[in-house]
Formats: C-alpha cells, sequence, structure tokens
C-alpha cells in the first residue's frame, strides 16, 4: 500500500461527488451544443466497441456480429466478445480497422484465483484478442487493499504481451475519490484505457465518473507523459448520451483523444440509432 499512496500523493483528491456534478453540469451548459452535430453523430459510429456478451452466443451469432461489422461505412473500433468467440470472431471480421477484443479474468464479476485471469487473458491473446477487458477487483478495492488490485493488475498486464488491456473500474459502485483512486490505480499497473463498467451492475456510465477519469487522465499524462484511454460503458444508448461523454472528453482532454485509439464506447444500442 506504500507504494500507492506515494503514487496517490502526486495528486489532487480535494472534491466531492457534489462538486464533480457541479463542474459537469456547467461544462455541459457551455459546450455541449457546440458538439451535438451531424458530423460528430456520425463519427461516432468510428469509437464504438460493438459487443455480444449473451449467454446464448455461438460461432453463428458471432459471425453474424461480424457481419454486422463487416457492412458498416465507417468500421467500429472492435467486436467485443466472450473469450471462446475470438476465434469465430476473427474468422468473420473482414474490416481492417476493426480490432478483437474479449473480456476476459472472470468477467464481469472478477471474482477468482489470479491464476486464473491471467490464464484466461494469455489464452485470450493466443487465440488472437486485440485487446482485453478486465474488471478490477471490486471487493478488495472497497475493503481499502488497493495493494492487492495493483498486483493483480500487474500481472495480468505482464500476460496480455502486447495487446491493449482496457481495465474496468466498475464505477458505479464508487464515489468520486474511489474513482480517481481507481483510475490512478489502474494506470500505473499499466492499462492502456480505463472503462467505466461491465454494464451488468444498476449503475453504469455517467457523466460525473467520466468527467473524474479524465482528469485523472489528464494528470498522469502530465506527470509521466503516457497517453491512456478512456472507455464509457453501460447505458449508453442515445446520440444524446454519446455527445455529453464526448464533450467530456474534448473539453477535459483535448482533440488528440477523439480517435479510437484513445477513446470509445461500450454500446451496441448506441450504433443501432446512429445509424
Amino acid at each position: 500500500m506504500q507504494r500507492l499512496k506515494e503514487i496517490y500523493s502526486h495528486y489532487s483528491f480535494d472534491f466531492t461527488d457534489q462538486t464533480v456534478a457541479n463542474e459537469v453540469q456547467t461544462l455541459l451548459n457551455e459546450h455541449f451544443a457546440e458538439n451535438d452535430t451531424l458530423e460528430i453523430r456520425r463519427r461516432l459510429i468510428s469509437f464504438i466497441d460493438l459487443t455480444s456478451l449473451n449467454p446464448t452466443d455461438n460461432e453463428e451469432t458471432i459471425a453474424r456480429l461480424a457481419e454486422r461489422a463487416n457492412a458498416l461505412k465507417t468500421p467500429v473500433a472492435a467486436l467485443c466478445v466472450y473469450p471462446s468467440m475470438i476465434e469465430a470472431a476473427k474468422q468473420e471480421l473482414k474490416q481492417p480497422k476493426t480490432r478483437i477484443a474479449s473480456v476476459c479474468a472472470s468477467f464481469p464479476s472478477s471474482q477468482t484465483f489470479i491464476e486464473v485471469k491471467v490464464a484466461e487473458v494469455s489464452l485470450a491473446v493466443a487465440s488472437g484478442a486485440d485487446e482485453v477487458d478486465v474488471v478490477i477487483s471490486l471487493g478488495q478495492f472497497l475493503a481499502g487493499r488497493h495493494s492487492i488490485v495493483f498486483d493483480e493488475l500487474t500481472e495480468i498486464k505482464a500476460a496480455a504481451r502486447n495487446a491493449r488491456l482496457k481495465v474496468i473500474l466498475e464505477t458505479g459502485s464508487l464515489n468520486a475519490v474511489q474513482i480517481k483512486q481507481a483510475s490512478l490505480l489502474a494506470m500505473a499497473a499499466g492499462a492502456d484505457f480505463i472503462k467505466t463498467s461491465t454494464g451488468k451492475t444498476s449503475k453504469s456510465a455517467t457523466p460525473e465518473a467520466v468527467y473524474v477519469m479524465c482528469q485523472a487522465i489528464r494528470e498522469f499524462y502530465q506527470l509521466s507523459g503516457e497517453k491512456v484511454g478512456i472507455k464509457p460503458s453501460g447505458g449508453i444508448s442515445t446520440p444524446e448520451d454519446a455527445i455529453r461523454y464526448y464533450t467530456i472528453v474534448r473539453q477535459v482532454l483535448g482533440d488528440e483523444w477523439l480517435s479510437p485509439e484513445l477513446f470509445r464506447f461500450g454500446a451496441t444500442r448506441l450504433l443501432d440509432t446512429l445509424l
């Protein structure tokens, strides 16, 4: 924990949930309209991770998902599937700009042995995953055992090798200060993206959570020189939802973050409404 205390000591935690909510409301009031354009709505498709994480998934359903991605004029950023479906997705996907992503490490609960998490990530990458999405050990984090969470993520990052690691914070279970701590912990452990939610809990992405995460990414970049991506996920279904998050990312992190390399949505329903 001493190492994490040292990491946290370089950052400000002088805010509350209410001050964050006030700042987000002001930001959106001032800048939402300028980002609500047809051009940006079209561009939003390129940030989507087209996802199927259903117990009924099989090779045929994933083939249809890949066919849908192949047919799009604007390619989505990634197809996100369970590890057992990576090969099916890879076989059917013909769009070279779209990556293969997989949820791993006992998604969505993260409640298993670290050896199992590491093995699953390693097998997913060996099967062809370009990216892996994993959930922090939320129970350990809430119990204050941040070092355990950090050490697990460090091992998972090593197992991911050259694949991108997207770390899910499950922000609906955290307050604003905890969201910033979890963001910094994940980035220090090697996350290439930090992501709000699994979409499997009662509360998923919120503008306030994404605002805090963006602030953490900006401060981390200023201190380390490393750019980490942001992925709002869970409950994002309308263009207006997406534009709120786009506006926050643009205002806090700047236009250089507005590419699929650093900005994603976990929002399959969003694609339907955009189309």
